[in-house]
């Protein structure tokens, strides 16, 4: 029994730590493009994330860039696949509503989702611990600023362990046909957002 308890405090401790770290992320000055996903970070129970392996008759290059597919909530609690959503392109981001940065860079990506209107589709994370964020918290955070744009619940870390997200905010331009075409860690700027938005879209 002692072992059990140990088990699940190490893994609790692991996940705090991986939230915390991410308050203190801000921007990181630029788009990634071709980014590896989950490679080399840990996940939140500790363990290594996975990382993305060619399936058969693909090519290394050609799978380190399909992004890979997770089960979020959304706010009404039914699950929602990455994949869903493919075929249209996908802004992805990381996000909890304690974290500054996080908070900094919203409302550009408020304007940007009400700009785009369903021709890209924003795919808002969030980091639902259950402790220093829940889905209470976070409702009530996106309905105090008005925010519109769709928000999904990471209530098992799935996102997050398979993405490796060691901090927040995190983001991810998806292209129409599931594959990662930039990232950035840390807050973007209007402009960023703008760029790799212009990377998956053209009218």
């Amino acid at each position: 029994m002692k072992i059990y308890v140990i088990r699940a405090l190490a893994v609790l401790l692991a996940m705090l730590l991986v939230v915390t770290a991410a308050a203190c992320t801000p921007s990181d000055g630029g788009l990634e493009t071709n980014p590896v996903i989950g490679e080399g970070t840990a996940a939140p129970d500790g363990s290594s994330a996975p990382t993305d392996t060619p399936a058969d008759g693909e090519t290394e290059g050609e799978a380190a860039n399909t992004a890979p597919d997770f089960t979020v909530q959304d706010g009404e609690g039914n699950s929602v696949k990455l994949s869903d959503f493919f075929g249209k392109p996908i802004v992805l981001n990381f996000w909890a509503s304690w974290c500054p940065p996080c908070k900094a860079e919203l409302p550009d990506f408020e304007d940007a989702y009400k700009k785009y209107d369903g021709e890209v589709v924003f795919l808002m994370v969030n980091m639902t611990d259950n402790r220093m964020e829940t889905v209470e918290v976070a409702k009530d955070f996106v309905k105090t600023h008005g925010y519109t744009f769709p928000v999904y619940y990471d209530v098992d870390y799935q996102a997050a362990t398979v993405y490796g997200i060691r901090s927040i905010p995190q983001t991810y331009f998806i292209n129409a046909e599931g594959e990662a075409v930039a990232s950035a860690t840390g807050m973007i700027s209007a402009d960023q957002l703008e760029q790799g938005i212009g990377m998956i879209y053209s009218k």
